[in-house]
């Protein structure tokens, strides 16, 4: 299966004019603080995301904004695309997570795909046109080369048999972007990475959608039973699976979630000082207390020091650095660490008013915690950057002898 790799359609190479880029931020903040709060009240009232909304962030043409104009996107570069992912980010979690995964998939199909798979998934996928999910984990594996899904050959056929599960988009999509392994095989070698059609005969589909927070996105669990899937949907080679999963597609997407947690605890900072200044005790706005005034400032510092990381690993990212997938996760780490922290202060400030549903920093301490498994726990951020660091030293040492 020949592979067609045009140059130039990773989005780290391009990038638009600063006035394009203004107008795209200003844009982008209007929609998240005007039509976006609208549909966030929408959402947590009736748990799911209306087909509307969808249709509204396409016509926006926020759901291609990451991507290279090649593909029909925006062409920003990633380090501008995280500007407007700090923003989304401060709007519903729904919100931030389709334009977070709907700009991101096209990342991990693209460098594998053939000029006729990029017109028949990539680009309509980019256009907004078409849902593919990210379909990696499983209920009784880790992720990456632990993986026990299985296909095995019959002439121009797979037949896929196993078990994913927190598959987000898993219900409502089009596609699944699913990898497996060759029946038998072992490692990374094995492994492939299949567009699977959602509605493939042998696929049993299971909402598990009843989730702390981000509500209404939906989430599966998949059963396959020799579910047929046809070659030509295979991603570039037998044995490229877990490149495609992880090599175009994670760390970027370990950023973009860094970067997420970074926009949510603006919202959070927002919502304390807003209330801080609004709420008087003894004649006075609690912000002038100084244990109050106190936590907004530590806040600040956080939110502060997590936006320059996660900035500097994007900047790394882009510009081809080896550094680049350690530092996504030191990113990430960082990143969701502050945000618990500063959603806990941000809702102490609000006293108990602020674990009532009427209250807005309700639902951003609740989206908060899912930020914590997202594209890997803290332990797993801890092992990839431990091992980065112990190989560099192993290595200068064999250098040096």
């Amino acid at each position: 299966m020949a592979v067609d790799k045009p140059a130039g359609l990773d989005g780290r190479g391009t990038a638009v004019d600063a006035g394009t880029y203004e107008r795209l931020l200003a844009d982008v903040t209007a929609w998240v603080e005007g039509p976006g709060e609208e549909w966030a009240r929408v959402i947590e009232s009736t748990g799911s995301v209306p087909a509307a909304l969808r249709t509204e962030l396409r016509e926006r043409g926020f759901l291609g904004l990451a991507a290279p104009r090649e593909l029909g996107g925006a062409g920003l570069s990633f380090t501008q695309w995280m500007g407007l992912m700090e923003v989304f980010s401060r709007s519903h979690a729904s919100i931030r997570m389709i334009v977070h995964v709907v700009n991101g998939t096209w990342r991990s199909m693209n460098p594998h795909a053939t000029a006729e798979q990029r017109a028949r998934y990539v680009l309509p996928s980019v256009a907004g046109n078409i849902t593919v999910a990210f379909t990696l984990t499983e209920p009784l594996n880790g992720t990456g080369a632990d993986i026990s899904s299985t296909v095995r050959r019959v002439g121009d056929v797979y037949l896929l048999n196993g078990t994913k599960h927190l598959i987000t988009f898993g219900v409502h999509c089009d596609y699944w972007l699913l990898f497996a392994r060759l029946e038998g095989s072992s490692g990374r070698d094995g492994t492939v990475g299949l567009l699977v059609a959602r509605n493939s005969p042998g696929a049993t589909v299971e909402d598990t959608s009843n989730t702390m927070g981000v509500r209404g996105t939906d989430h599966a669990r998949l059963t396959f039973v020799d579910t047929p899937v046809p070659v030509d949907r295979r991603l570039g080679e037998e044995g490229d699976g877990l490149a495609i999963a992880l090599g175009g597609f994670l760390t970027p997407s370990r950023i973009s979630v860094a970067m997420s947690c970074v926009g949510l605890a603006e919202r959070a900072q927002e919502l304390a000082v807003g209330y801080a200044r609004r709420r008087v005790t003894f004649g006075k706005p609690i912000a002038s207390r100084q244990a109050i005034a106190f936590m907004l400032a530590e806040n600040a510092a956080d939110i502060q020091a997590a936006r320059a990381l996660v900035m500097h690993a994007a900047a790394e990212w882009e510009a081809g650095s080896g550094e680049a997938p350690a530092l996504s996760s030191m990113a990430k780490l960082t990143a969701v660490d502050m945000l618990t922290r500063v959603t806990d202060k941000a809702l102490q400030v609000h006293g108990g008013l602020g674990y009532w549903k009427s209250e807005a920093i309700e639902r951003v301490y609740r989206d908060a915690r899912a930020q914590r498994f997202e594209e890997g726990t803290n332990e797993i951020q801890k092992a990839v950057i431990a091992k980065d660091l112990l190989d560099r030293a192993a290595a200068k040492e064999e250098a040096g002898a």
